[in-house]
């Protein structure tokens, strides 16, 4: 967002302001990413969600569902 401000003016700044976790937006696609990398995601998504991505993403090549 910050690159296409510039290219439409290269006078505007751009400030973003975190959130704190309680209100946080992550994107499916990027749990999945961390899961299938390796890393945990305890406390971004319930943990039945986490057992399931971790089976069915983390299985070993030619087990996978």
């Amino acid at each position: 967002m910050a690159l296409m401000n510039r290219k439409m003016n290269d006078k505007i700044e751009t400030l973003y302001f975190m959130t704190g976790m309680p209100w946080i937006y992550i994107s499916s696609g990027i749990v999945k990413e961390v899961v299938a990398s390796g890393g945990r995601v305890t406390g971004l998504v319930p943990e039945p969600v986490e057992r399931s991505l971790v089976a069915r993403l983390c299985a070993p090549e030619g087990n996978a569902s």
